[in-house]
């Protein structure tokens, strides 16, 4: 079965050609090393997927060729234990650490606006 189409069915990308996306950008590697959307892909085989900040590292249970419910398609992978430890600790650290410019909320007033462009002025 084609990896592209695995990613798909396995629910990692929500169509065939996202999925074919991101293995030309190489996000998906096989073994650690990048590959086409066209390869064959075997039970047994390990992929590290990288969907944004967060990669998953799954070994291949099973094969199917269509898209079916969530629950079904998590039978098709098993996540590694160091790559959900992995993924857990990221999710911390990013409810910790939130995104800079979260707390900001619509236009910069008059004040606001003079203290950045006096900012910018000293550079």
């Amino acid at each position: 079965m084609r990896i592209d189409k695995w990613l798909w069915a396995a629910r990692f990308y929500k169509t065939r050609s996202l999925a074919a996306q991101a293995i030309a950008a190489g996000h998906v590697k096989l073994d650690d090393h990048t590959v086409k959307a066209a390869r064959e892909l075997r039970c047994g085989e390990c992929l590290e997927i990288a969907i944004g900040e967060v990669v998953w590292s799954v070994v291949v249970r099973g094969l199917n060729e269509q898209r079916r419910p969530a629950s079904e398609a998590q039978q098709l992978y098993e996540e590694t234990s160091a790559s959900s430890a992995r993924r857990a600790a990221n999710l911390e650290a990013r409810r910790l650490a939130p995104v800079p410019g979260s707390e900001l909320r619509g236009r910069p007033t008059k004040k606001a606006r003079r203290q950045i462009r006096g900012f910018n002025e000293d550079f």
